[in-house]
């Protein structure tokens, strides 16, 4: 269902733009603030991004922040330092720099006229990040949030390393991203004549964030920062965490519910990494009338009855034929009062010789090798609603996995949390990994995924400490898949598959791995078995998608996701290219014009674990006619050996077709357990 503009809700917001706010070092940011039609002082809602409300997110914002005015709040969008039209240079993730700033754009938007003094934060991905980490550093003007699509823990739930291994899928390419992004110019029409000398200010002092983070492969410090589940105590706002099953980030919504406390709402759907009025696969909600009803009770203090709905409203998913672009996941609706949710026995299988059992059969010692390739039917590690990005059948992958089956389900049972996995394993090579994947599997052969999880054997304990897998001998790891809700029906088999290698998701181990799983009742899984109850029946209907009219925004040319598996079966080598083009190329009603592109390719080579490498070509140009054009280009590669991985960056930048600024950076940093 395609979200209802309200016109009629908007008529009369104002627009302040730009609004600077000066900071104390003399760095300005740069805002867009949409204000209601009453000049009566009103509660203010923050949006605090890097990804520029002049071009890439102008059309999100539009959306939700004029709807927020039409609603009787101030809606603030701030382009944070380094980015957009903001001064200054920005250096990293969730820097204590921009939380400093945080703080002092607060305290602005406080004292200004049209603010009643109290303010909420907002956001997705970054913004939903920044909201929880500046919620717990306690600012006085801050009454609440709701986060999106964010994570409590920077290491294991983020960009960067998945269960301890290197995220190839995303490390990389993410860092190009963040890389092209951070060096764009800001506009001329906006900052006047020290738009070339603000150019040149982020080019010269941006910094190659991908060797950053392969200098920092276990949990430390870095990730310590910016990640709140370190001390949830820290937060003593009201939290709306929001995320959907295609996202990342879900697994973030249930320790957020289960160590906060505060009041707090979990709302999980079915969607990927996307604002719930928009979500694929839908159904859509009217998550901003969801927005209002919270910011009403937690900035106006009016009762709303919020407070009194169940703590989680998520999504339970009904099986269907695995597909790469469902516009819609068939389910309903279901709540728990609280979370952790009520006590019930798990449904438990012990991994055995003949598959998933209730009680082990024998003892055995299943030793399996898996080719590199497994994980190239994936789908994508976070799901944006592109074509592909949910996995398609998992026969190709299962079938070069050691799999273990269950009997055909006798009566249809639902889940809701994480499944976990206890493996009694050995090895025989000091670096490995297990990559899990838990499927549901049709009378008919079809594979779904449910869910799946992983860690890096050389992590049995914790991400912190780390030692070579000892040869041969087994020892007992747990893995905690991602949460999930899903109904198995009857007739259907449940299978648990364990690969060693899980490209292009995770970076190869140095050697090809041949994995020993024990079972006779060493080796577990465990579902989260949940019961349908009353609670269900209680949930007040989510209304239908709204948002505020959209943006005129021109399409020159259409974003075109790709996604293309190709083999050269002489050379033995497998090639995989996405592109998901962020904007595509679109004219904005200002006269700004912005296209993009970005091919990531990820090759390896028969079984050399030691073959993948990871190509980023990132091309962004910013103009405005014939009267202003920039264009960065960057090309970046990471590739490793036994003993290191390398990266490379390329990054140019053009004013017109003349060249102003090129910078080239090697590293090589050693692979620390991985």
């Amino acid at each position: 269902m395609a979200p209802a503009e309200r016109p009629d809700l908007t008529e009369g917001v104002r627009v302040i733009d730009p609004a600077w706010i000066p900071l104390s070092d003399g760095t300005r940011l740069c805002a867009r603030v949409w204000l209601p039609a009453d000049p009566e002082p009103v509660p203010a809602v923050l949006e605090y991004l890097p990804y520029r409300k002049d071009d890439v997110t102008a059309a999100d914002d539009a959306m939700h922040h004029a709807y927020f005015a039409g609603c009787g709040y101030a809606g603030v969008r701030v382009d944070i330092r380094g980015s957009g039209d903001s001064g200054g240079v920005l250096t990293d993730e969730y820097s204590q720099q921009e939380g400093d700033d945080a703080l002092e754009v607060l305290a602005w938007i406080a004292g200004q006229p049209w603010c009643s003094g109290k303010v909420g934060m907002m956001g997705i991905s970054w913004g939903g990040f920044n909201s929880l980490q500046i919620a717990a550093r306690r600012p006085p003007e801050l009454a609440a949030i709701i986060t999106a699509c964010s994570t409590d823990d920077r290491y294991d739930n983020d960009v960067h390393y998945l269960g301890g291994v290197p995220l190839g899928y995303y490390l990389l390419p993410w860092a190009s991203v963040m890389l092209a992004f951070n060096v764009r110019p800001p506009d001329p029409a906006i900052v006047g004549d020290e738009w070339r000398s603000m150019w040149l200010e982020r080019l010269e002092g941006n910094v190659d964030l991908i060797e950053l983070w392969l200098r920092h492969q276990r949990r430390d410090d870095y990730w310590r920062h910016g990640s709140v589940g370190e001390r949830y105590e820290d937060i003593e706002v009201p939290v709306l965490a929001v995320s959907g099953w295609a996202d990342a980030y879900v697994d973030a919504v249930f320790r957020l519910l289960a160590n906060l406390d505060v009041p707090r709402k979990g709302l999980v759907g079915p969607w990927g990494h996307m604002w719930p009025e928009i979500g694929r696969p839908g159904p859509e909600i009217g998550f901003l009338q969801e927005c209002v009803r919270w910011w009403d009770e937690h900035l106006k203090g009016r009762d709303t009855g919020i407070l009194d709905e169940p703590m989680l409203r998520a999504w339970m998913q009904e099986p269907v034929a695995p597909a790469p672009d469902p516009d819609e996941r068939p389910g309903r609706w279901v709540a728990e009062a609280a979370w952790p949710g009520r006590d019930e026995a798990p449904l438990a299988f012990v991994l055995d010789a003949e598959g998933l059992t209730a009680e082990p059969t024998g003892d055995a010692a299943l030793v399996h090798t898996s080719p590199q390739t497994v994980g190239l039917d994936a789908g994508a590690w976070c799901a944006y609603g592109n074509p592909a990005d949910i996995p398609v059948d998992q026969r190709r992958d299962d079938a070069r996995s050691l799999t273990f089956d269950s009997a055909p389900i006798a009566e249809r049972f639902e889940m809701l949390g994480q499944p976990i996995v206890t493996l009694r394993v050995s090895a025989d090579r000091p670096r490995a990994f297990v990559a899990a994947r838990l499927c549901d599997v049709a009378p008919d052969g079809a594979s779904t995924i449910i869910t799946r999880g992983f860690l890096n054997l050389c992590h049995p304990d914790d991400h912190e400490h780390a030692r070579d897998v000892p040869i041969g001998e087994p020892f007992d790891v747990r893995i905690a898949m991602k949460s999930v809700a899903y109904a198995v029906p009857a007739g259907h088999r449940v299978r648990l598959a364990v690969s060693t290698s899980y490209w292009p998701w995770l970076w190869p181990s140095p050697e090809p791995v041949a994995l020993t799983v024990h079972t006779g009742g060493a080796s577990t899984l465990e579902l989260p078995v949940r019961t349908p109850h009353a609670l269900d029946e209680t949930l007040p209907p989510l209304g239908p998608p709204e948002i505020a009219p959209r943006l005129a925004v021109e399409i020159l040319d259409p974003a075109r996701p790709r996604h293309e598996v190709t083999e050269d079966v002489v050379a033995g080598t497998t090639t995989f290219v996405m592109s998901r083009r962020f904007a595509g190329a679109r004219r904005f009603p200002s006269g700004l014009e912005y296209r993009d592109d970005d091919p990531i390719t990820f090759t390896i080579t028969g079984d050399d674990p030691l073959s993948p490498t990871v190509e980023c070509r990132r091309r962004i140009e910013v103009a405005r006619g014939d009267t202003w054009s920039t264009r960065i280009e960057v090309l970046a590669t990471m590739t490793s050996d036994a003993t290191d991985y390398h990266v490379s960056t390329v990054c140019e930048a053009f004013e017109g077709d003349e060249l102003v600024h090129t910078r080239t950076a090697t590293a090589s940093i050693p692979r620390d357990f991985s």
